[in-house]
């Protein structure tokens, strides 16, 4: 019961930790879609492929907000302990009143990241932390009164997640049923880290159901709070994602 404790202290730190961040001079908000796929592909006794995509939808299905493609390697380092290389390609676009961007703009980045896994009792416990090297697109706007994509900015931004699982359904020993609740914290590091330490913080709570052993499904509610790089702009939007998840062991 103490260690319980001790964890779920830990979670309600993290929810907590994105009311420290200097305040916003406009707020607003969207009511998102989020569209999501992740595909785990077992490849040897220890690597694995992973390719996850999203389409995000802002203020119903009215408006675009983002879509990403996210392929990675993933080795086992220990039974609970998994590294990752990866590439993520971003499209995010004009939405909202006020808008984060001027025009659609592109990044593209590079991570790294470290998954640790452990069980308390019938609690399931997920951390991921990832490191992401950005290039950001930055817009100029031309002798016309247009903007464009005219270069791109590096910037450092440092995740961290916590995911805490527990088993509502079981059927012969297999869980069919489950909650999830969890955070993520978006952090700006480094010389070109902009006007606030934080960049998103995500307040995760929804059901998945294992259809069988290859595939999943998820629905949750996220509450995401996104501050732009100038601090300028605060977003707080609620979120319904639909996620679909795959796991195939390709070594059979």
């Amino acid at each position: 019961m103490k260690n319980n404790s001790f964890y779920c202290k830990r979670i309600l730190f993290v929810f907590g930790l994105f009311i420290s961040t200097s305040y916003a001079q406009i707020k607003t908000n969207n009511e998102n879609i989020w569209l999501h796929y992740v595909g785990k592909n077992k490849l040897t006794e220890k690597l694995s492929f992973t390719l996850e995509a999203t389409m995000r939808y802002a203020n119903g299905f009215s408006e675009k907000q983002q879509y990403f493609v996210r392929p990675s390697i993933d080795y086992q380092l220990t039974k609970s302990f998994i590294g990752s290389i990866g590439y993520t390609h971003y499209t995010t676009y004009v939405y909202g009143n006020p808008s984060l961007n001027r025009i659609n703009t592109p990044e593209d980045h590079f991570w790294v990241q470290g998954t640790y896994m452990h069980q308390k009792g019938k609690l399931k416990f997920t951390h991921r932390l990832r490191d992401e090297f950005r290039f950001v697109g930055i817009a100029t706007q031309q002798t016309n009164g247009a903007f464009e994509i005219t270069d791109y900015e590096y910037r450092n931004r440092l995740r961290y997640m916590v995911l805490v699982n527990f088993p509502l359904l079981k059927k012969e020993d297999t869980t069919k049923l489950f909650s999830i609740l969890g955070d993520e914290v978006f952090m700006n590091i480094g010389s070109n880290a902009g006007k606030t330490f934080l960049n998103q913080n995500r307040i995760i709570g929804g059901i998945g159901y294992n259809l069988n052993k290859n595939h999943q499904l998820q629905l949750c509610y996220i509450q995401q709070h996104i501050w732009n790089f100038s601090n300028t702009l605060q977003e707080d939007n609620p979120t319904v994602r639909l996620s679909y998840i795959t796991n195939f062991d390709w070594r059979k």
